[in-house]
């Protein structure tokens, strides 16, 4: 008898513990996003973050045709670390690029910047949300120890002297790229300059599972209407998920949670075309279109077929960033970049590397930002959404409105 029971306990511990397991897994998840706590100037500092990155994207798009994605957040942070050694009218011309308020101090947006981030990378234990920043410069190049102290007290960046003529200094600087978007950004940089004295750099990285995920056995290839071609068949995802619907001028539009619904990924679809959506695309139509989505107060369940997509995308940014004002940075002979030596120096580029995947389970999207200076020698029946056009997508941080990424997808499966 106890040669049975030697058996038969262990069974029905196992049993017990499976039984246990299966309740707990089927208890209803908790889809409350948690509350960020920000400084009093950190509202304002997302604000013009957000606009920022509005408007830098509508400019992209307009010579664009192609699957795009760029970072808000990423870019706002790189060009807010340029900021700090900005003087005189190439600081000026910088805020007023970057949005922020005249009057706001370049502590009140560095203080801003602490207060977003420190409580982001952590408010949601079930998404991976990652950020970091780095400044390397040559060996030899001077740099002012305040502008340094500011980098590593306030952006926690990684601050490096490197031999920018030993081809080690490449591969360090990829690696770092590559090390802090999970790999799917390997490579920033194919050479250095000469001329390039330094390397100010952020890296954004994001991977959430859809709070309510997608039948896997629903996906099929459906038909899909690119812009300016034909009707083809693409990898189309199908579920009944939690969502909230919002209509605007020219679009209609549907926000999918991740997690515990702290991140959400929003999809804008043209009535007519991209172009024609572009033409009135402000930051302030996406705030009316954020407010009208939280304005709902729960995800109702929703029929969505939407295509998977994968993608990734490179843009040098100078053009852009130089005609929403800032122009005399990239100037070798009007840039003041004194807050970071005394050298004569200038920003050459601003270029940004994204990579998004959107399937079943959820998302993972990265992004670096780098900025290259130089040395200047002189319930009842679910709701139907069908995403079968190309469209917008954006990701943001529901509670604080942060827009960590913006993208079109114009023909979902071209890589």
């Amino acid at each position: 008898m106890k040669k049975y029971l030697a058996f038969i306990l262990p069974g029905l511990a196992i049993l017990f513990l499976a039984v246990s397991c299966s309740k707990e897994n089927n208890e209803e998840p908790d889809l409350t996003p948690k509350d960020i706590n920000l400084s009093a100037a950190a509202p304002v500092a997302i604000q013009s973050s957000n606009e920022f990155g509005i408007e830098l994207f509508t400019k992209v798009t307009e010579s664009e045709n192609e699957n795009l994605m760029l970072s808000p957040l990423s870019a706002s942070t790189a060009l807010t670390m340029l900021l700090n050694g900005c003087g005189g009218d190439t600081y000026s011309q910088l805020q007023g690029t970057l949005k922020y308020p005249a009057g706001m101090t370049i502590s009140e947006i560095n203080e801003a910047y602490k207060s977003l981030v420190s409580q982001l990378l952590i408010i949601d234990p079930k998404v991976q949300l990652a950020l970091a920043n780095a400044i390397f410069y040559r060996n030899g190049f001077n740099v002012k120890p305040p502008f340094l102290a500011t980098m590593t007290n306030d952006y926690k960046a990684t601050v490096e002297g490197l031999d920018f003529a030993a081809p080690s200094t490449l591969t360090r600087i990829n690696k770092w790229a590559s090390d802090n978007t999970n790999g799917k950004i390997p490579e920033v940089l194919s050479e250095i300059s000469g001329d390039a004295v330094m390397f100010i750099m952020n890296a954004l990285y994001f991977n959430g599972d859809w709070s309510y995920q997608f039948d896997k056995s629903l996906t099929d290839e459906l038909p899909f209407h690119p812009d300016g071609g034909s009707a083809t068949d693409v990898t189309t995802m199908k579920g009944e998920v939690g969502s909230k619907v919002a209509y605007g001028n020219g679009f209609r539009a549907i926000e999918m949670p991740y997690g515990q619904t702290n991140f959400t990924m929003v999809v804008m679809v043209p009535d007519e075309t991209l172009s024609s959506l572009y033409t009135s695309f402000t930051y302030q139509v996406w705030e009316q279109l954020t407010s009208d989505l939280d304005a709902q107060p729960e995800f109702g369940k929703t029929i969505v077929t939407m295509p998977k997509f994968k993608f990734s995308y490179e843009k040098y940014l100078n053009d852009q960033l130089m005609s929403m004002g800032m122009i005399d940075a990239f100037s070798p002979g009007s840039a003041d970049l004194s807050g970071i030596s005394n050298s004569q120096i200038y920003v050459s580029f601003v270029k940004q590397n994204t990579f998004v995947v959107v399937d079943e389970e959820g998302t993972e999207a990265a992004a670096v930002t780098t900025v290259a200076i130089n040395e200047s020698y002189s319930p009842s029946q679910p709701h139907q959404f069908k995403v079968d056009k190309s469209f917008v997508f954006a990701i943001r941080e529901r509670t604080t409105n942060t827009l960590l990424f913006i993208g079109q997808v114009v023909k979902p499966e071209q890589e």
